[in-house]
């Protein structure tokens, strides 16, 4: 029988987040979840491409709220500790929501879809592995619930795009900031020989190889490492410098701009840099860095206040 739990919801105004998560911890209560408008509105923009219809009225009913979640057990001894958990915060009505575990580990599913993107890539949700998938397409299994990118926004999208037409059969592959992986992992699905992606998060590796997995993908094929390559020449020189094809950033313009300096070391003669994350405003500083550093700017795309660039070195070395 699946257990009972109870979903436990504190409306909050924003400026007291502070103090009432401070009571619970106090009171015993470690894991919450806070929401926030602007976390509620930002989740919603990156997903959005995976919901089957948006309900204009939620961001209108979001304005300006906040509040606190946690769980717990829906049985007698739980709700002793919920009494427990909320002494001292009698001013704030609680709100409950009984769930069994797997409803709550899963109802979510149901809201995402297979999303295609650029001319040959369809990322489809593990769980609907076995369905069909467009002729000429080739899936990318992701799964939705990790905690790293899903390929919903507009700047993974539009690095997949260049990525497909930059790469060609046998390339390897360096992504820089590589996250969830789905960069690296799209670049073999399409034909690179080897990928190798860096993360400043120690916990990207983990959630790359668990996708790569997913996608029939073995660690001979992908190497992920943790650390800053700005500033670590250590690990700078275990990413193939020389040897690339195709070096892939999709971060934001603030590091793109110093990358852009350190980029070509790593890529081969007639190499192709693709810098993806540039938020509407900044797209012309990071193309004069680019441009300073002695790239050339082949293709410049930009999608729903986002820009990326596909750029060659300007001279051969």
């Amino acid at each position: 029988m699946s257990e009972l739990w109870l979903e436990v919801t504190l409306p909050v105004p924003a400026e007291r987040l502070d103090r009432v998560c401070d009571i619970l911890t106090a009171n015993g209560m470690s894991g919450l979840v806070v929401e926030e408008e602007g976390d509620f509105l930002r989740f919603l923009e990156q997903n959005r491409q995976y919901w089957d219809y948006v309900d204009e009225g939620l961001a209108q009913r979001m304005k300006g709220a906040s509040r606190v979640k946690f769980y717990v057990p829906d049985s007698g001894e739980g709700r002793r500790q919920l009494r427990q958990y909320l002494a001292g915060l009698g001013e704030y009505e609680s709100q409950t929501v009984s769930l069994r575990e797997e409803d709550w580990a899963t109802s979510w599913q149901k809201y995402y879809q297979p999303i295609p993107v650029g001319k040959r890539i369809y990322i489809v949700p593990d769980w609907m592995r076995g369905q069909g998938v467009p002729e000429g397409r080739v899936p990318l299994y992701l799964n939705p619930g990790l905690t790293f990118g899903t390929g919903a926004h507009p700047t993974t999208q539009l690095c997949l795009e260049l990525l497909e037409e930059a790469l060609r059969p046998g390339d390897k592959v360096l992504d820089l900031g590589c996250g969830s992986g789905i960069l690296a992992i799209a670049a073999l699905a399409l034909g690179a020989s080897r990928a190798v992606g860096v993360d400043i998060d120690p916990k990207a590796a983990d959630v790359a190889f668990e996708n790569a997995a997913l996608n029939g993908i073995g660690d001979g094929r992908l190497s992920v490492y943790a650390g800053d390559v700005l500033s670590d020449k250590k690990l700078a020189a275990k990413l193939e410098p020389g040897q690339n094809q195709v070096v892939l950033a999709n971060i934001v313009a603030d590091v793109i701009i110093p990358l852009s300096a350190k980029a070509g070391q790593f890529m081969t003669d007639g190499g192709m840099f693709l810098a993806s994350g540039v938020i509407d405003g900044r797209q012309d500083e990071v193309e004069a860095a680019l441009k300073q550093n002695g790239f050339a700017i082949v293709r410049h795309l930009e999608r729903g206040g986002w820009h990326a660039f596909q750029a060659v070195e300007a001279a051969p070395r």
